[in-house]
């Protein structure tokens, strides 16, 4: 099938569909020409469709079949030496995969098949003509790395290792490993069998959107697991000769002290995977079988600084945002390590961030980097303490400042003091729900006549597991299977497993928020010491929802299982 030679224009496409405005195009158009990305990556990253929606309308509007990973048709005919065909650096460098061969027509499905450059390149490549498909670039991408082999890759670093004193590198038995020098460990760390293996560990992880990478040792065996979408997921582990190779090489690559295996370390280093800069931060902690590593994987591109991508309810957004826009107070976000706070608060900065107001936000660490907002690492080594850091911010002249975390009494007044003398600020707690914030604070020594005037908003909240898109499937809501749980819908949805989301039945989080303003009873309330009962009721009586009851709103969407919001929300069956 041959495309026409003109260029057609994938956003007067999406606007013609009715999936986007001219006005949200024009805008996707000036972001386009700030990060140079292509126009359909620029509108999935603002929300404004999804990578589906994209591929389906280019599959009508050029009458080409659309392909889906999910349904097992983006495998290439094993029998056929495609790979020899078309180089993988091709294939990757614009995304498409070859399915098939037919005499003179080779089948590929491209997640841009209006590249009319590329598919001429692609014919005189291949000395075939060309048979489009449409397919999404991310399934493209998981179907490259199975066919190209990565993952085997992977897999095969994994096996070799355990080859011992082959020749390629030369391996210490267990009884050994802490004698050997310095010299040796950096010898060892650099050797190309465990660049590979570390580096293969790396990518497989970010490719399979990966939060963390544990590499755990034990008596006899290496344990490593990806934590994806909240879950840790074992890989097959390395020989255990080559613990202290991997974790020299990453301790190399993250600047730690390669000889200090007794004390906790931590560091941070920054790699280039795909034309994406993915920064990691690096933990050590010394173990009774050795040190236990942990690297968080912070993708800038995985993120949506953007709250209203982030999953706030309609009503609740409005609230949330009617405390960030005002022009002073104290707003805290509560939950949980891990629960998306950070995100949240830099989602917050984006939006209220202007060349007319002074923001500084001081944190541990700065996981990201925002354009327009002086942010500083805490360095408590060296007495750069938050408390520290906050009062050489009020000399700063700010109008709005972010606190990575309130720790102590001494950060607290601070912020408190802040707040009440004109600025904004945005801090963390952990707590579980946000009523609890206010008992926190008093608590750690704050009293009730300070919270009372300086508080504006607190908001708790947690992350769910979306269901995948491709495979979850319906099932009739019964009293049976409900049991105390009340929900407005006949049909919800729970997951199944396919290959685009690893057999799991989930594919990405998405976020559920409770969100507490705090009026004049709840002012009230905190200054005469009320209990958590109490504040909760009048919480409750002024409208606010509950986690418990935003998560079976995710449930009655469809964006999540029913099992996943009551797990997530510790089976808060309210009574």
């Amino acid at each position: 099938m041959a495309l026409r030679k003109s260029r057609l224009k994938l956003g007067k496409l999406l606007v013609k569909e009715g999936l986007i405005t001219e006005e949200q195009l024009q805008k996707a158009i000036s972001a386009q020409k700030q990060e140079g990305k292509r126009i359909g990556e620029i509108l999935v990253n603002l929300g404004l469709v999804t990578e589906k929606d994209i591929v389906v309308t280019l599959g009508k509007q050029l009458n080409i079949p659309y392909a889906s990973l999910a349904k097992g048709l983006l495998e290439p005919d094993a029998h056929q030496d495609l790979a020899s065909l078309i180089p993988e650096s091709f294939a990757r460098q614009y995304c498409l995969i070859p399915l098939s061969r037919n005499l003179n027509s080779l089948t590929v499905a491209f997640a841009d098949p209006l590249d009319i450059l590329m598919m001429d390149n692609l014919k005189k490549m291949t000395g075939c003509d060309v048979n489009p498909i449409v397919a999404s670039e991310s399934d493209i991408s998981q179907a490259l790395d199975k066919f190209y082999g990565e993952k085997s890759m992977l897999r095969e670093a994994i096996s070799d290792s355990y080859e011992v004193e082959t020749g390629a590198i030369a391996l210490a038995a267990p009884d050994e490993e802490e004698n050997l020098s310095l010299d040796t460990l950096i010898a060892k760390a650099e050797e190309a069998p465990v660049v590979k293996l570390v580096d293969l560990i790396l990518r497989q992880a970010i490719k399979d959107r990966a939060s963390d990478i544990h590499i755990e040792p034990f008596k006899d065996k290496i344990s490593i697991r990806y934590r994806i979408d909240g879950v840790l997921y074992e890989i097959p582990p390395p020989a255990r000769h080559l613990l202290l190779a991997i974790l020299s090489r990453v301790k190399i690559l993250a600047k730690l002290d390669i000889a200090e295996k007794r004390l906790p370390q931590d560091g941070a280093f920054i790699v280039n995977i795909d034309n994406k800069v993915i920064d990691l931060r690096v933990s050590t902690i010394p173990t009774i079988h050795g040190e236990k590593t942990v690297l968080r994987i912070l993708d800038k591109t995985q993120v949506p600084l953007d709250l209203s991508q982030l999953g706030f309810e309609p009503k609740d957004l409005e609230n949330y945002r009617k405390g960030i826009n005002s022009p002073w107070g104290l707003i805290f976000l509560t939950g949980p390590t891990g629960c998306g706070k950070s995100t949240t608060l830099y989602a917050s900065l984006n939006e209220i961030k202007s060349p007319h107001k002074n923001l500084l936000s001081i944190e541990d660490p700065v996981e990201y980097r925002l354009e327009g907002i002086s942010q500083v690492q805490v360095k408590p080594d060296i007495g750069l303490t938050f408390a520290n850091g906050l009062r050489a911010f009020l000399r700063q002249d700010p109008n709005i400042i972010m606190v990575g975390e309130v720790r102590d009494l001494e950060t607290a007044q601070i912020c408190i003091r802040a707040a009440l003398t004109g600025h904004l600020v945005l801090s963390t707690l952990h707590t579980n729900d946000a009523p609890t914030a206010i008992g926190r604070l008093i608590d750690i020594g704050v009293p009730p006549y300070l919270i009372s005037p300086s508080l504006l908003t607190v908001g708790a909240q947690r992350l769910l597991r979306k269901l995948c898109p491709e495979c979850k499937e319906a099932y009739e809501v019964t009293p049976e299977n409900l049991g105390k749980v009340k929900l407005n819908a006949d049909l919800i949805y729970r997951p199944r497993g396919c290959d685009y989301c690893n057999q799991t039945g989930y594919r990405g989080r998405i976020a559920i928020f409770e969100i507490m303003l705090i009026n004049e009873r709840l002012k009230e309330g905190v200054a005469r010491g009320a209990t958590y009962q109490e504040l909760k009721a009048i919480t409750k009586e002024t409208g606010m929802r509950t986690l418990y009851e935003n998560a079976l709103k995710k449930v009655e969407q469809g964006i999540t299982s029913l099992e996943e919001a009551l797990n997530v929300t510790l089976m808060g069956v309210e009574s």
